[in-house]
């Protein structure tokens, strides 16, 4: 896959220097969340005068019966330690439950190779949400239907090809129109032609 001018975001898990450096190599940029795996890097991005650096993006959205602003904030960095870091981000999140009225606020934080005025924090924060997007659609769904972490398959590439397997089964149901993927499971589980017909197979 051709990387370069390309912007991959990464969660935590993948916020490694060696990734970092290989993306920088391959000439493509990242943006990468910052979680307490990097303790020193996080605590760095926290103490930050951010009450001091002005909004870059603002977001309202409403939907699934909750109400969530989102707030964007960059600051330039001359040496940040993480391969060709050139700008902090931080995000914070207000969800208010319209059921409940509670109010949740959330602090993330990430590190980009983006220099600063590259790209405006509207695309910056549409590139974020893209990620959260897949998060949720895709990796939640993994874990919650079909308990992919609590999977004894440890050994050699068998990890890897289940989790093809997994995202291939959530593939097929959305592009069967289906949102409940665990309802989906259920139905094509009781009966075998089922899948088949939704793969077109029969």
């Amino acid at each position: 896959m051709a990387l370069e001018n390309a912007v991959v975001t990464a969660d935590a898990a993948h916020t490694q220097h060696a990734n970092g450096l290989w993306l920088r190599e391959q000439g493509a940029h990242y943006i990468a969340v910052v979680k307490g795996n990097h303790p020193g890097l996080l605590k760095r991005l926290r103490k930050l005068p951010w009450a001091d650096i002005a909004l870059d993006h603002k977001d309202r959205t409403r939907g699934r019966g909750r109400l969530e602003v989102r707030h964007l904030k960059t600051a330039a960095f001359r040496h940040l330690d993480y391969p060709g870091a050139r700008q902090a981000l931080r995000v914070m999140r207000w969800r208010k439950d319209l059921t409940s009225n509670k109010i949740t606020i959330e602090r993330l934080y990430f590190v980009t190779s983006l220099p600063p005025g590259a790209a405006s924090g509207a695309r910056i924060a549409a590139w974020i949400r893209g990620h959260w997007k897949i998060e949720n659609q895709l990796h939640h769904v993994r874990d919650t239907t079909f308990a992919e972490d609590a999977s004894t398959i440890r050994a050699g590439r068998l990890p890897r090809v289940m989790a093809t397997l997994r995202n291939l089964a959530i593939s097929v149901c959305r592009q069967d129109d289906r949102t409940n993927i665990a309802a989906a499971t259920r139905h094509h589980t009781r009966h075998p032609g089922r899948p088949m017909a939704t793969l077109r197979w029969t």
